[in-house]
């Protein structure tokens, strides 16, 4: 396949998108309460949504612009029923490919992965306890995801975990969570709690990037841990425990945003272009292609008009806003 100039991803601030998120389904079976509305979302038909093929092409043209990772999302991307046959396509892209799942179907897809050349995971977890991942998730399947997590482990994936911190919820596990990369070669994500439609958000809710690391110096000492090495465009910064086997580290949307260095966009499951996780604008891009129109000046219109910080809400009054959060969708139908 020719490749386009990279240049074409290029938004007005001199960002370069070369990361596509793509939501297989709004679909998931777990309700999270950060995630998903209390009273869940309306269930459409399925032709509102990308078909097998219709995933690939847009795949494709992503890349012929420049993308060169692709992560698949949800809701819960494992339970769309083609899931299999849409991850042996996009691993025929040239692309690092991975993925981001609840973990309780993982363990039916890792022959798929590898066949995919899919070798990156990250599993959402949000409580060592079986009881309160539960009512976390609305659902019971803590033990499940946990076997597929050393499942995963076992079989040489890399695994990232992804652990969403509240406060009067689970922030009093964040030490557990970093002792468990000590003798296990695991990574483990701490998430800001970040406003979106449906999830009651309020920043007292929120546990902030500078307080999780406190508790870590409090708890382990100064000396226990030091910072790791990040990646170009990383999200997170990244911790390792004196003597860890994993590392540990932060991913501070809310109070430490890393907006200046995002290469990320996002294809929501019904074909719409987001080029933020919190931006409210989206770009139709499944209509079109069923027309047999060019997508391309589409795609490359809306990165440029992509804002500087968090889709509009630059400063603490909007992200307090509950308004705005109401105009942008739940976090299962974006995709994360």
């Amino acid at each position: 396949m020719a490749r386009a100039a990279h240049t074409e991803l290029i938004d007005r601030f001199g960002r370069r998108h070369d990361y596509l998120r793509i939501s297989l389904t709004e679909r998931c079976n777990l309700r999270c309460t950060y995630c998903m509305p209390g009273e869940g979302i309306v269930l459409r038909p399925r032709s509102h949504f990308m078909r097998t093929h219709e995933v690939q092409a847009l795949a494709a043209t992503f890349v012929e612009l420049g993308v060169r990772k692709i992560r698949l999302t949800g809701g819960e991307p494992l339970v769309r029923r083609d899931a299999a046959e849409v991850i042996r396509g996009l691993g025929r892209l040239p692309v690092e490919l991975a993925i981001t799942t609840n973990g309780v179907l993982l363990d039916r897809f890792l022959d798929t992965f590898e066949e995919a050349g899919l070798r990156a995971v990250n599993i959402s977890l949000d409580s060592l306890r079986a009881d309160r991942m539960a009512a976390i998730s609305r659902r019971n399947h803590f033990q499940r995801t946990m076997d597929n997590i050393g499942l995963a482990r076992r079989r040489g994936f890399q695994v990232k975990v992804n652990m969403v911190v509240m406060r009067g919820v689970n922030d009093d596990e964040v030490t557990d969570f970093i002792e468990w990369t000590r003798e296990e070669p695991l990574h483990v994500r701490f998430i800001e709690f970040m406003p979106f439609n449906g999830n009651r958000w309020e920043w007292g809710r929120g546990v902030s990037a500078g307080e999780i690391l406190a508790r870590a110096t409090e708890h382990f000492g100064a000396e226990g841990f030091r910072r790791a090495d990040d990646r170009p465009h990383d999200t997170a910064r990244h911790y390792r425990l004196a003597g860890g086997a994993g590392t540990f580290a932060v991913i501070s949307s809310v109070t430490e945003p890393f907006c200046g260095t995002c290469n990320r966009i996002r294809l929501t499951a019904d074909g719409k272009l987001k080029n933020c996780l919190f931006g409210r604008h989206e770009t139709d891009l499944l209509t079109p292609l069923r027309a047999g129109e060019d997508i391309r000046p589409l795609i490359t219109g809306a990165v440029l008009r992509k804002e500087a910080m968090r889709g509009g809400m630059d400063t603490p009054g909007k992200l307090a806003d509950g308004t705005l959060h109401a105009a942008n969708r739940s976090m299962v139908a974006i995709g994360g």
